[in-house]
């Protein structure tokens, strides 16, 4: 009998992901279980199993392809199975883009990153926007409503795409986001000569174009998504950390021989748990539909990370619970694994506040962007050695800049002056903080 295994959904709505690697290759036998393939989502790089027994008759997709979720991924044949082939079921008309995937049959093989895929049908089920092939019928007529979704609209403004010029893949010709993705990858732009300068070495310089990775298209529409949907609120302050300067160098050496390279980040996030605890307004996620505010108990600090393919936010996990040991050993953990993309998708979910901390690299103040749907989001700026005025003499001190953004929605700026006092006061005095 002849099976069709889907590209799954692997998460949070998925629409589509990049084919990195081939484990198997036409002809082989594989066992249920087994790796088939290895392909790049938004998020994560993921290891796909083949949820049945047989011989693999088809591969579709090459490497470096994008694959659309619902559509074919590898056919077998299954002797013995009573799994006849059967066609992608017709999507429904779909009220948006967001609907949630699929519930997963939890007797089914696991694909890394702690997600399941279903094996309860002999097609693999999936969302309903990309299960029908894009038509390559002429576009919108000129002068015609086209039909497309809210979010689908929104991508093609950030891509610079043409609705009218796209084929709509969705109900009636609705142009869906997977079309619109799809459309942004086959424009091209043609390299532009430089004009004529003194010298035949600068007579042909040009551009170069490359499709934008899914990790990047994810960070750009989240981006989008918070700054027009959460009115920012931005405090910046200093705080003078000498104290906290000779802390870190007195066991500096002390945690090296542990293995741990101490930075300043494992004294930031404790008293930013520390000083989320006692001003639990800041840790609290807004659902505007819902029309609901929920309070968080435990604090879960997402950390920005800056990677080769873009931004990722890993989470630390009852942050308020963690010594500084157990807090750099996270960091370090974390910050690795997101930039060799070895991150699982549970360790980038549920933050509660968010830290970027862009002076590593170089900026004093900035006006950072909420990890919706969190409320508030710190930066961090570069620490500074410069006078500073203590018991009314000019002394040299350092100074740490801080940018405190929040959601006006639902934080007043009395809660985040308040909460930005709270958290000097433990880095200016880090062996207070330390004692809790």
């Amino acid at each position: 009998m002849a099976y069709v295994f889907l590209f799954p959904d692997l998460g949070e709505g998925l629409t589509e992901g990049k084919l990195l690697q081939w484990y198997v290759q036409e002809g082989a036998m594989v066992k249920e279980g087994d790796l088939i393939a290895k392909v790049e989502t938004d998020k994560v790089v993921a290891d796909i199993p083949i949820p049945r027994t047989g011989r693999v008759s088809r591969l579709h997709g090459n490497v470096d392809e994008i694959l659309l979720v619902g559509k074919p991924l590898v056919e077998l044949d299954t002797e013995g199975q009573a799994s006849p082939l059967k066609p992608a079921p017709a999507p429904a008309e779909p009220a948006s883009e967001t609907a949630a995937p699929p519930a997963a049959d939890s007797s089914g093989p696991g694909v890394v990153g702690n997600i399941e895929v279903a094996t309860g049908t002999d097609v693999m089920p999936a969302s309903g926007e990309g299960l029908s092939s894009i038509p390559t019928s002429a576009s919108t007529p000129a002068g015609a409503r086209v039909l497309a979704t809210p979010v689908a609209r929104r991508m093609a403004r950030d891509l610079g795409v043409d609705v009218g010029a796209v084929a709509g893949s969705g109900p009636q010709g609705r142009v869906m986001k997977a079309d619109i993705a799809l459309a942004g990858r086959q424009s091209t732009v043609a390299p532009t000569a430089a004009p004529a300068l003194r010298g035949a070495e600068h007579a042909a310089r040009g551009s170069r174009t490359e499709p934008l990775s899914q990790l990047r298209k994810t960070v750009a529409a989240r981006m989008v998504q918070s700054k027009f949907s959460a009115p920012h609120a931005t405090t910046f302050e200093e705080v003078e950390v000498s104290a906290l300067v000779a802390l870190r160098e007195a066991q500096r050496d002390r945690y090296s021989a542990q293995g741990l390279r101490l930075s300043y980040m494992p004294f930031i996030c404790r008293a930013v748990a520390l000083a989320l605890s006692r001003h639990p307004k800041l840790n609290c996620r807004l659902d505007m539909e819902a029309g609901t505010v929920t309070w968080q108990d435990a604090v879960h600090l997402g950390l920005a990370v800056d990677t080769p393919e873009g931004l990722m936010v890993p989470v630390i996990r009852d942050a308020d619970q963690l010594g500084i040991r157990e807090l750099g050993l996270r960091i370090a953990d974390l910050a690795e694994r997101a930039r060799t993309r070895q991150i699982r998708l549970d360790e980038l979910r549920g933050g509660t506040f968010t830290i970027t901390n862009y002076g590593a690299i170089a900026g004093i103040y900035g006006a950072p962007i909420i990890n919706t749907p969190e409320s508030a989001i710190l930066g961090v700026g570069r620490l500074l050695e410069t006078p500073v005025v203590k018991e009314g003499a000019v002394v040299p001190g350092r100074v740490l800049p801080l940018s405190l953004a929040v959601d006006h929605r639902i934080i007043d700026g009395g809660d985040a002056a308040r909460f930005l006092r709270e958290l000097m006061g433990l880095l200016a005095d880090p062996v207070g903080m330390l004692l809790d």
